[in-house]
């Protein structure tokens, strides 16, 4: 059974002292190493929406060229480091306590770049002097997680409401890209939550997302790639392994990788 999802609520989130002092130690060592880096996940939301939830853990986000100077600091200094999954995520431990360093999100779409930290905001995380994710990349880091497990949305929904819409919208814009149509879904989902606050999105977006839209209906490309396994590649898995549709997903993950082997960020 997936654990239950917590109702969302303002209420401080409880964490453990031991905890706490994993994630002062963790941020100390990149702040006194100098190592750039902007606190995500439960602290970013806190800042952005004023929603607390209980955390397992810390999610940091660098580069992935910060992403391994973090590492080879941690393990001086005695914790247990890990690369989970080298395109987007390493792990470090002290006994049943973790911190996550996040350079990308899963599907190698969205990759973390050095303006994401230099946009940070200062904030005080578990007594450290640090910084959380922008609200602008924190929206568009959750663009993706539309999981049958994990769904951001309510999030995305949350960023928005909770700042009146006051958001660098051509940020945003550029960096959802090509991909376009995901946040062009995430802001409808926002207007269904919130009809009242439709004008938090300016009418220039959507003017321009419902035009890229019709336009996209009017003139499909017969030639499209199959983009599901981007979405989700559980839910999607039947139609790459059983009905021959493209794999995407395996083709941006081992672009990311051959740009890690050579490199480049």
């Amino acid at each position: 059974m997936p654990d239950e999802v917590a109702e969302t609520s303002s209420v401080p989130a409880i964490i453990p002292k031991e905890q706490q002092a994993l994630f002062w130690e963790v941020l100390s060592i990149l702040e006194h190493g100098r190592i750039s880096y902007a606190v995500a996940g439960a602290y970013a939301i806190k800042a952005h929406t004023g929603i607390s939830r209980n955390t397992k853990d810390l999610d940091l986000f660098l580069t992935a060229a910060n992403a391994q100077v973090a590492l080879d600091h941690l393990r001086n200094r005695g914790f247990e480091c890990e690369i989970c999954d080298a395109v987007w995520l390493y792990k470090v431990h002290r006994n049943s306590y973790f911190v996550d360093l996040i350079t990308g999100m899963s599907n190698a779409v969205i990759l973390v770049a050095d303006s994401w930290i230099e946009r940070a905001i200062p904030a005080l995380i578990e007594g450290v002097q640090s910084r959380v994710l922008a609200a602008e990349e924190l929206l568009i880091s959750k663009l993706f997680v539309t999981c049958r497990e994990r769904f951001d949305g309510a999030d995305i929904a949350h960023i928005i409401y909770g700042r009146h819409g006051r958001l660098d919208w051509q940020r945003i814009l550029l960096l959802a890209g090509e991909h376009w149509e995901m946040l062009f879904w995430a802001l409808v989902f926002f207007r269904c939550a919130y009809p009242a606050q439709t004008s938090y999105v300016p009418q220039n977006v959507w003017r321009e997302l419902t035009r890229r839209f019709e336009d996209a209906i009017a003139h499909p490309d017969p030639r499209a790639q199959f983009r599901g396994s981007l979405i989700d590649e559980k839910m999607f898995a039947i139609d790459v392994k059983e009905w021959g549709l493209d794999n995407l997903l395996l083709h941006f993950r081992n672009r990311r990788l051959q740009n890690l082997s050579a490199g480049s960020q």
